[in-house]
């Protein structure tokens, strides 16, 4: 036979048989049919337990139909969190007082492919574990409408406006823009109606009428699904006018699909299922609670609860329909991650693991920090400092605490840098820099702190040696032998150490401690399993049990400057594993003598303070001074810190005061007597590096405030009153202590012709033209704010509302153009029907450097009059 026709036959035979090999292939393995053909061929093949077993956020595997094991947990809130080693950003309310939505999204893609690249490398070592998937429980875009709430650190302020367009940057840069796939999936949360009490949450009922729930509740909900297409959406956990949240047809159906479009999947806040049956006592039964959730529209239930749908359907309280339905959208946001197609098809899969932590993400970190550090005052032009400057005193309680630089739901840092770290850093080599801690962050309470590098040492270097065993009992040869920072890790939310496991393993630190006080110091250990602490080898802490969580307590005196050795044993058996070392400093009533001979001596006084996320955040158990569950009970700096401010002031040295923290403070005193503040928030890892770019004039701040700060609680109407009237710069009639967007600048800014239409037909766009021009003589950003007034509304409106907002950088003398688009529905209101409509009168447009009813000395703003004319405009 010929040759050419021998090769032909074979040719169309392998052809045919993989034509066989096609045709027999499941549709949902065919990565060329269409998408829902896919999804819906797969659900088709699972049985009604396999359906059920898909709709947790624990996943089983089904391997006969090779759908693998996936946990749908995962967090990102300013960075990848509790995944091990991820780049640190500044916390949520700290990327919100950047004001600044592109560098928000370069954030949110730098977060995306960290997430991205740590992903497939747990994938590839086998791993499916929760904080490991692809779906991220982020952004967290309630409105922070009282300052008392410890999760406001996680929102972006206040502002209905600012949020959204936070939000939609934020999510737009996790998400990617990929035609078939997405980077990862974002989740906006909590919807809709929910910002504390923590205590109370599972049982709280928000009640509101439509004018707040429309104005100022929905709208960044409602721009994240319909602006950046967020395919996830969390509900809250509190019920809402009577309804539970996760199972509300107004909220889930009505809102969310019906009049938003929204085509993805919805999950529930951890719980929150149960909660419905067990706090809420909305219905009788747990499968009734996952029945009524269900239909109402919530797709995946964080915990266990949907587990009793199988009950739920089987007596006919739910159709499997509605199993069908939420495993649809589901399944297709799996396909659409690329989870069933090959590697090779999807971008995002070829993200090198080198990417995490790199050096780039490292340093668009400190620039983020850079950005949202806000100047609340800077008298007679102290700062900038300079770096020559001969003895500078850094003192305050979060001055070297990496709590401070975190906030909450963070992932961990490879390297750090703290306020007092970064001074150092900066300062000239002549410049002589002093360190005292001088007090507690409060005077009775969890105010231990990790010890950190400044303390341990290992041959001369910071920190300690550690051994890392596969064995329970520290036996055989260490996995790893390194230098850790500190004592803080866990291997459910931190630390990923290839090839030592979760469970059978032990860890052995080593090195010097050497006390910066003499004294008595109390330790305070945590630990999930066993750990024992020796002291210049003799045994001071002894829990070596298998046991959950156990903290034990021991007091020890050392001297000041002495080197004593020091060594921690640490082993884990099964669970969450965790060792966490901290101790309290002696009274630092003791110090005092000394700490002002410092104060006198030193020429300026940089006091770094205020609070960390180890007291404001998520339902916390601890009630002390000032805090109860995580929220505040009241907004003042500790007691320890002022009464240490008022003792430092009265030694007359001038004082910078750097404020660590994620929500307003009343700092009345210290607003009126010291020459400087500053608003660090929680900034990441970098934020000792941005803080000494501000403090020496490397950077010229230009932060925004995100929040009101009150003058006190007493301004506030009750925490738990959800009615906006009296609360935030759109409703607050009193004097703040600083306004919603106030920061300074170390130059001026002026503002010149602005141009607005005299008039304008209900219903059509607005353009806003305003000159901007740096008239000092330093190079720096400015944020130009603009809001509209409604001056001839017939029902209640906001005193005036943020439409607006540009970061722009001008050198000195430099003048810029800035145009605003304003939408027909900027000028909108809730009318007496609660409709959304446009009436024709006077709207006052204010652009400027600050919120127009307190502006700071040396900020401008100008006005013009638009008048609306025609009939009144309803909006779809």
């Amino acid at each position: 036979m010929n040759k050419k026709l021998i090769i032909g036959c074979v040719v169309v035979f392998l052809l045919h048989h993989s034509m066989e090999i096609r045709a027999t292939e499941p549709v949902y393995k065919d990565m060329n049919a269409p998408l829902e053909n896919r999804v819906n061929d797969l659900i088709s093949r699972m049985t009604l337990e396999e359906k059920i077993s898909q709709l947790v956020h624990s996943a089983k595997a089904i391997p006969r139909l090779g759908v693998p094991e996936y946990n749908w947990w995962n967090e990102c809130l300013h960075g990848v969190a509790r995944a091990g080693i991820a780049t640190v950003f500044p916390q949520a309310i700290g990327l919100a007082a950047t004001w600044d939505s592109d560098l928000m999204y370069q954030t949110a893609d730098v977060i995306s492919t960290e997430a991205r690249a740590k992903h497939h490398e747990f994938v590839r070592n086998n791993q499916h574990e929760a904080y490991q998937g692809l779906t991220f429980w982020s952004p967290n875009i309630n409105i922070f409408r009282d300052p008392r709430w410890g999760r406001g650190q996680e929102t972006y302020g206040e502002d209905p406006f600012l949020t959204a367009r936070m939000g939609v940057a934020f999510i737009k840069g996790l998400q990617g823009d990929h035609p078939d796939y997405f980077k990862v999936i974002a989740t906006p949360k909590h919807y809709a109606v929910h910002s504390g009490p923590e205590p109370s949450r599972h049982e709280f009922d928000a009640i509101t009428d439509n004018r707040d729930l429309y104005e100022t509740y929905l709208p960044a909900f409602e721009a994240c699904i319909k602006e950046a297409g967020a395919y996830s959406v969390m509900c809250a956990y509190n019920r809402y006018n009577g309804k539970a949240c996760c199972g509300s047809n107004q909220l889930l159906q009505k809102i969310l699909r019906d009049d938003w479009d929204f085509d993805g999947y919805v999950v529930s806040d951890c719980g929150a299922i149960w909660d419905v049956y067990k706090t809420h006592k909305l219905v009788n039964t747990l499968p009734e609670a996952a029945a009524l959730a269900l239909e109402a529209g919530t797709d995946l239930n964080c915990g266990d609860s949907y587990n009793s749908l199988l009950e739920a359907v089987k007596s006919g309280l739910v159709s499997k329909s509605f199993v069908d339905l939420s495993l649809k959208r589901l399944f297709t946001a799996r396909f659409k991650l690329g989870m069933f197609d090959a590697p090779e098809m999807v971008p995002y899969t070829q993200i090198p693991f080198e990417k995490n932590d790199c050096r780039k993400h490292r340093a668009l970190s400190a620039r983020v920090a850079r950005e949202s550090i806000v100047l609340l005052k800077n008298d007679q032009n102290i700062l900038p400092l300079k770096k020559n400057t001969n003895k500078i005193f850094v003192v305050g309680p979060t001055a070297d605490n990496l709590s401070a630089l975190l906030g909450n739901y963070h992932g961990t840092p490879s390297k750090f840098v703290t306020p007092l770290q970064g001074i150092k850093n900066k300062v000239n080599a002549d410049t002589r820099i002093v360190f005292e801690q001088g007090c507690n962050i409060l005077s009775e309470g969890p105010f231990a702190e990790i010890i950190s590098t400044g303390v341990f040492s290992f041959n001369g270097k910071p920190g300690l040696k550690a051994e890392y065993y596969k064995s329970r009992d520290l036996s055989g040869d260490p996995l790893v032998t390194r230098i850790d920072p500190f004592i803080r890790s866990n291997w459910v939310y931190g630390e990923n150490i290839e090839g030592l496991g979760t469970e059978n393993f032990s860890i052995r630190w080593t090195g010097t401690l050497t006390p910066p006080l003499s004294g008595e110091y109390e330790f305070d250990i945590t630990g999930d399993d066993g750990y024992r602490v020796f002291i210049n080898d003799s045994l001071i802490i002894d829990d070596w049990n298998i046991e959950t969580s156990a903290m034990r307590t021991i007091k020890h005196t050392f001297t000041a400057n002495k080197p004593y050795r020091f060594k921690l044993e640490y082993f884990q058996e099964s669970g969450r594993a965790d060792i966490e070392l901290r101790w309290l400093k002696p009274d630092r009533n003791q110090q005092m003598d000394n700490i002002t001979k410092i104060a006198k001596e030193s020429d300026v006084i940089i006091f770094v303070g205020g609070i960390t996320g180890r007291l404001e955040g998520e339902a916390m158990s601890v009630k002390f001074e000032g805090f109860e569950g995580g929220d505040r009970t009241n907004l003042q700096l500790p007691k320890s810190q002022h009464d240490l401010l008022k003792a430092l002031y009265a030694t007359g040295t001038p004082i910078v005061f750097v404020i660590t923290t994620g929500s307003a403070l009343s700092i009345n005193w210290e607003q009126e007597h010291l020459p400087a503040i500053i608003q660090l928030w929680y900034p990441g890892q970098e934020g000792g590096t941005a803080l000494a770019d501000v403090l020496f004039g490397d950077y010229n701040p230009g932060g925004r405030l995100p929040v009101t700060f009150y003058k006190s609680v007493g301004q506030l109407p009750p925490f738990d009153d959800y009615a906006m009237e009296g609360r935030t710069y759109r409703y607050f009639r009193d004097v703040p202590l600083y306004s919603f967007g106030h920061g300074l600048s170390y130059t001026t800014f002026e503002y010149s012709n602005l141009k607005a239409p005299d008039t304008v037909t209900a219903g059509e766009n607005v353009d806003i033209v305003v000159d901007v021009k740096n008239t000092g003589k330093h190079a720096g950003d400015e944020v130009v704010q603009l809001y509209v007034k409604d001056v001839s509304a017939s029902v209640p409106v906001p005193i005036r509302s943020l439409q607006g907002f540009k970061r722009i950088h001008l050198n000195p003398g430099e003048k810029q153009q800035v145009t605003f688009h304003l939408t027909a529905k900027q000028f909108s209101l809730i009318d007496q029907n609660f409709e959304r409509i446009i009436e024709p009168g006077e709207f006052e447009i204010t652009v400027g450097g600050s919120l127009p009813e307190f502006v700071p000395a040396g900020i401008q703003v100008v006005s013009s009059k638009v008048t609306m004319v025609g009939d009144d405009f309803h909006i779809d």
